[in-house]
């Protein structure tokens, strides 16, 4: 008898099976494996994932102290089964009128940089859902909100007490992502964004609708890559405008409440310099059903702080939905507005010299402007350039450091300019591939002004680099000091083994010492205070457990090797705690791995880990079945390369199996693994990844594949790193497809998604229709839909359930031989059983 189902019914039960997980939110212990109940994992699995997260730190302006954030272990699964509404590409906990599925503190800490010393932190709320934390400029008090359930309150630590209080009595609006508190300079209190206080009930939908929904193209060219959670009628844009608007307003320190202007849709703000004005950034109707709210209209202002009236328009921007799909785009017009941090209250912008398209021929690409208060003079053109504007560092009137870069070449370019005299012809300091880990100069070190603003950090003509060191040998964090004057570098600190130890912060330029986040293979990322003088111990700050002391002893080690064409390729071998390969013999094993497109092998071949960091182990983490008895090769390189003219994905299949077949030869040729006992796995295109190998090769035994898309006609203006449309290379779209080629695929194949995942391109559906498809054609498969997960996986009972059905299916088919293998039943047995 034949009992695979064919696909309409494979896709019934998926929908019946998803329905009936939401219906019953149980966890059962049982054997019955084909209930629609919350499963727990092996003990071992479940105490990793409730292991309290290592805090926080946040080093306070001044360097006197360190702000402890800690977190709590993962929520349950009613806290992402409460209401969200997903408008214009925003989640929103319309209860509180901020952010759903937020990663909120439980509480903070203070260290006293100095000697060490803890300080309690006191006044903290009732089971404190704490968030947005942000230290004055001045270090004496942090800011940060809580979340009662009802509404989102400001709170404020005084410092030198360490007692904590609730700044205002008013209700914060925090669901535009660019809406969180910000101090003001002299540090006397906030801006932020309240719900007005007027807003009334939220509009209801009509049960009669007043007739369809019309979209409507006259000619135009407007492509769209696949964004999730888009309006779709009159309500979502009711609901969209309602939840938006917000009052601004400067809540002191003291508990006074002002109000800057009227309400309106705020997007984003932040106070000059100086403290005299505020700049705002609002949305405007017509909203679009194409494009998030990024795109929307938007009017940027400046207000007068004292009066709350308007001091200047900057600009007001049209809907932007149709920008170019040309990786390196932009929307037309002027963008990226900010304050320049090192001047009183000068604003600066950008904008596009081409139009905005990547795709265009142009010798100059985008223009830097600045304009300084009282803003009724013309704006002054500081750069001008060749490649895309990637950011500015302000360092003063004679220094500014811009960067350019390229999607295409993946150049990088950063140039010294003077701000004062913008004639002054700009000097190239930098000039490197983005994807030449090797050739990385490393990031400018800034420094917080008085004004609370990151500036570059300067010792006279001298400026300082923090870099990851990347090298042949591995990861090597480094400090420079870099004489712009003279060109000369300086390296101040090198890592060096046994340990991964990364500068931080400079705490003094004279004295050279820098607080450093150190860490080794057993011992947990610490800080420490570090003398550049002093080849001894440096002084340690923080003492963070083991959070995973069940893996102490494990064996880690950076391994190179090649493929076929001669690339060189590096992965990360774990075996579990005490094992010893030519003693013990293999292990099964599980290689998890994530693809990436270079322009350059030399590139692709390059060593992206250090032998001696830490291998922090969550649920996310492949390291978790070491536990298991299993090996893990993680985040072995799979390159993709295409050269000059070339494109990567035009030989996607071949080097992808290319690459994971000199994997399995390396783990076999060590004598870790077995032919046969190796499973393939990943999450995002990591899956796209594994279906990939699973239809193209025969080298695993079995995968699993995590929220991933595996129909690219499905995301058809562009996926990943991949520029031309299904239209123009319908033979790429075709051959990278799994779903194309479901009738190759004969190994086992576990599905797992978020039923709510917000994702571009990674659609639920993605899952829903690989499973019909690979099952349909005869596969053994099984697919989990997760409900309320995002594409990241948040509540504890869904993470656990997914390592349950993780680990049944490694022990399956690939730990057990293959005649004592278990099966796995299909879902007709499982409705056979359960009578459902």
């Amino acid at each position: 008898m034949n009992l695979r189902p064919n696909r309409t019914a494979a896709f019934v039960f998926a929908l019946v099976a998803v329905v009936l997980v939401v219906a019953l939110p149980a966890t059962a212990q049982d054997d019955d494996t084909t209930a629609a109940l919350y499963r727990t994992p092996d003990p071992a699995l479940t105490a990793i994932v409730d292991a309290p997260p290592t805090p926080g730190v946040d080093l306070g302006p001044g360097n006197e102290w360190l702000l402890l954030e800690q977190y709590p272990s993962l929520p349950p699964i009613d806290e992402l089964a409460a209401r969200e509404l997903r408008l214009g590409g925003l989640r929103i906990d319309p209860a509180v009128s901020g952010p759903s599925r937020d990663w909120s503190m439980s509480g903070l800490g203070l260290v006293r940089v100095a000697d060490g010393s803890e300080k309690q932190v006191t006044g903290l709320p009732t089971e404190p859902r704490l968030g947005n934390v942000e230290w004055s400029p001045d270090g004496s008090h942090v800011s940060f909100t809580h979340s009662t359930g009802e509404r989102i309150e400001p709170w404020v630590l005084e410092v030198a007490t360490g007692k904590a209080r609730r700044m205002a009595d008013v209700a914060l609006s925090l669901t535009s992502r660019g809406a969180d508190p910000v101090w003001l300079p002299n540090g006397s209190g906030v801006v932020a964004a309240l719900v007005p206080a007027d807003r009334g009930a939220e509009p209801e939908a009509s049960k009669v609708p007043t007739g369809p929904v019309i979209r409507e193209s006259l000619g135009r060219t407007a492509p769209a890559r696949t964004f999730q959670d888009l309006l779709a009628n009159s309500h979502d844009e009711a609901l969209f405008e309602h939840y938006l608007t917000s009052q601004l307003a400067v809540l002191g320190v003291d508990g006074s409440v002002r109000k800057l202007g009227a309400p309106a849709m705020t997007w984003s703000f932040g106070p000059s310099p100086d403290g005299r004005f505020v700049m705002v950034e609002s949305l405007r109707r017509p909203f679009s059903y194409l494009v998030p709210a990024f795109r929307f209209p938007r009017r940027v202002e400046v207000l007068n702080l004292a009066e709350g009236a308007v001091a200047h328009r900057l600009a007001d921007l049209p809907l932007q939905e149709e920008v170019s799909i040309a990786f390196s785009s932009v929307p037309p017009g002027p963008r990226d507005f900010q304050w320049r941090n090192d001047a009183p209250a000068t604003v600066a912008w950008v904008e596009a010299l081409d139009g905005g398209d990547a795709s265009a021929e142009a010798e100059e690409r985008d223009r830097l402007f600045q304009l300084a208060a009282p803003f009724t003079g013309e704006p002054v053109a500081l750069a001008t350039l060749g490649l895309r504007f990637g950011g500015v560092t302000w360092g003063g009137d004679d220094l500014a450091v811009v960067v350019e870069w390229w999607w295409r070449s993946r150049q990088v370019r950063a140039w010294g300019i003077a701000p004062a005299t913008p004639d002054r012809e700009a000097r190239l300091l930098m000039d490197y591939s983005f994807e030449d880990r090797y050739a990385d100069p490393g990031n400018l070190v800034t420094v917080e002004n008085e004004a609370g603003r990151r500036v570059l950090l300067r010792d006279g003509d001298a400026v300082f680099l923090i870099g990851d060191g990347a090298s042949d040998e591995g990861d090597r964090p480094f400090l420079d000091r870099w004489d712009l004057a003279s060109d000369e570098k300086t390296r101040l600190f090198h890592s060096s083994a046994p340990y991964y130890e990364r500068p931080v912060e400079m705490l003094d330029v004279g004295e050279l010492s820098v607080v450093t986040r150190r860490e080794s293979v057993e011992e947990p990322p610490n800080f420490f205070v570090r003398d550049l003088d002093d080849d001894g111990e440096p002084r340690r700050l923080t003492d963070f457990a083991h959070p995973t002391p069940q893996l102490k002893g494990l064996t880690k080690e950076l391994i190179r090797y090649q493929r076929a064409d001669g690339v060189d390729l590096t992965a990360t071998l774990y075996l579990p705690p005490g094992h010893d390969a030519e003693r013990d013999g293999p292990l099964p094993t599980l290689v998890w791995a994530y693809p990436q497109e270079f322009k350059s092998a030399d590139a692709a071949g390059q060593v992206t880990d250090s032998p001696y960091r830490f291998a922090r182990v969550g649920w996310w983490s492949p390291l978790l079945w070491l536990t298991q008895g299993y090996a893990v090769l993680d985040d072995p390189t799979l390159p993709i390369i295409g050269e000059g003219e070339e494109k990567p994905n035009d030989t996607y299949v071949d080097q992808l199996v290319s690459s994971a077949a000199a994997a399995v030869d390396q783990l076999v040729s060590r004598g870790v693994a077995e032919p046969g006992q190796v499973a393939i796995g990943g999450h995002s295109y990591g899956a796209f990844m594994t279906a990939n190998l699973l239809a193209h090769s025969d080298l695993f035994a079995a995968g699993i594949a995590r929220s991933g898309a595996y129909n690219r006609t499905l995301t058809p203006f562009g996926f990943q790193a991949e520029e031309r449309t299904v239209w123009e290379a319908p033979e790429v779209y075709f051959a990278m497809s799994p779903f194309m080629h479901a009738d190759k695929i004969d190994e086992p194949i576990l599905l797992i998604h978020g039923e709510a995942d917000n994702n571009s391109g990674t659609f639920p559906m993605q899952s829903e229709r690989f499973y019909e498809a690979v099952t349909g054609l005869g596969a053994t498969a099984r697919l989990v839909m997760l409900p309320h997960e995002s594409h990241g996986y948040r509540a504890r009972e869904s993470v656990l359930h997914m390592l349950w059905e993780s680990g049944r299916w490694l022990d399956a088919y690939v730990k057990e031989a293959p005649a004592e293998r278990p099966e796995v039943a299909t879902p007709e047995e499982e409705t056979a059983h359960t009578g459902r």
